[in-house]
């Protein structure tokens, strides 16, 4: 039987690995034979990988170090770790969700990355980011910085103070989405690809924290929605999404945002839900 995903063999890195999509992700490569190196502050606890590699995304060093530790050859990357923002500030969230993604990226992923269609770049994004072409100037200067120090300096410099972590969330992820649009041309001059999978409610620890945050705003008529299938996500429905994206069934797939949502947006295209996240991060 031909093996059409093709990950037997393949060098994976994938972030956010102790929970969640991300320990999901990492149990389906294992499964399909890839060589898995996990990236998570805390430990995993999964059987069969090559090495769990300690890091704290929000610290540029702690990356570094981790990266050294990671072979000189890529074949895919798999940027799913991210926090919702509770319990912590505006900058350290957004670079946990956005400056990370970006610095590992250009610094240690694309310089790594396998040449031809079988080198794949897949990042976690979210329904939160769904309209990140109507709120582009908050955020474009953040995305378009070329450094770890510029990128965090533009965080500084937005009217953030007094505001709650949260606000990072829907910022980054519509920062994610733009950066895979202006990025995945410029990977295909090399034949690589960059895409991403955008969750809706999915059954992670980070749900209860977003759920009590969405109705505290009032917002419960559309978060207390399960949509057409009636239930929640849960982290398998992402990560196989994901572990597709950057597989060789997808190799003529790049610059896409795959919503893997229980066709809300279908509810919300036909006027029988309301809009997500329709709104500037700042407010």
């Amino acid at each position: 039987m031909k093996d059409y995903l093709n990950y037997d063999g393949a060098v994976c890195v994938v972030t956010g690995a102790a929970s969640g999509i991300g320990k999901a992700t990492s149990e389906i490569l294992v499964d399909l034979g890839a060589v898995v190196y996990t990236l998570d502050i805390h430990d995993c606890g999964i059987s069969g990988i090559k090495e769990h590699i300690p890091v704290d995304l929000s610290i540029k060093e702690s990356i570094d170090m981790a990266f050294n530790r990671i072979p000189d050859k890529i074949d895919k990357f798999f940027g799913i770790a991210g926090v919702f923002g509770i319990g912590s500030d505006i900058v350290t969230a957004f670079t946990i969700n956005f400056i990370a993604n970006k610095y590992i990226t250009e610094n240690y992923v694309i310089p790594r990355l396998a040449r031809g269609e079988y080198g794949a770049i897949a990042y976690l994004a979210s329904v939160g980011g769904s309209r990140w072409m109507q709120h582009i100037d908050e955020y474009k200067d953040l995305v378009e910085a070329d450094t770890w120090e510029d990128m965090v300096a533009a965080v500084k410099s937005k009217p953030i103070e007094g505001k709650p972590g949260m606000v990072a969330y829907e910022l980054s992820k519509r920062s994610l989405n733009y950066y895979i649009k202006l990025r995945a041309p410029d990977l295909a001059a090399r034949g690589n690809r960059m895409n991403a999978v955008s969750p809706h409610y999915t059954e992670t620890p980070m749900l209860a924290g977003i759920i009590e945050f969405m109705k505290a705003e009032g917002r419960t008529s559309f978060y207390d929605s399960k949509g057409a299938f009636e239930r929640l996500g849960k982290p398998e429905d992402a990560a196989k999404a994901i572990v597709f994206l950057n597989s060789d069934m997808a190799t003529y797939i790049s610059g896409h945002i795959l919503y893997v949502e229980g066709a809300m947006q279908a509810l919300i295209e036909l006027g029988r839900m309301p809009v997500a996240m329709d709104r500037p991060s700042w407010s």
